[in-house]
């Protein structure tokens, strides 16, 4: 009986290990091929507050922090990133950024992925 429970120990300590070394305790991603550590491994790597993380037909999928403000510190990374690259911010709408450049509209959705990080599915126009 001993040797059984110091088995299901070292079963459930090997499974712990596991699932924290390969962020498995992380949801889903709605992106096919990544797993939640190479994204977050991207982030955590990149002096950028917002990362490229994929491209999906005609949208790329972004990933920036929440911070302590929530959404709102990942609305003003992306409206930043963006803006950088001649667009201008006009409103938010539910979970949507608009942005606009001459007569181009360029929409910009946001998904609480987890507490503290945040993922963006943005037009490839960008």
């Amino acid at each position: 009986m001993k040797k059984l429970g110091l088995i299901l120990v070292i079963v459930i300590a090997f499974a712990a290990v596991f699932i924290i070394f390969n962020k498995s305790y992380y949801p889903s991603l709605p992106i096919d091929g990544l797993s939640a550590k190479q994204v977050i491994q991207k982030l955590e790597e990149s002096d950028n507050e917002v990362v490229e993380i994929a491209k999906d037909g005609d949208m790329t999928w972004y990933i920036t922090r929440s911070g302590n403000e929530g959404i709102l510190h990942a609305d003003e990374n992306i409206k930043q990133m963006i803006a950088s690259n001649g667009w201008e911010f006009k409103e938010k709408d539910g979970s949507g950024l608009f942005f606009k450049k001459d007569e181009d509209r360029l929409i910009a959705t946001t998904q609480m992925w987890t507490e503290k990080y945040v993922l963006v599915k943005v037009q490839s126009e960008l």
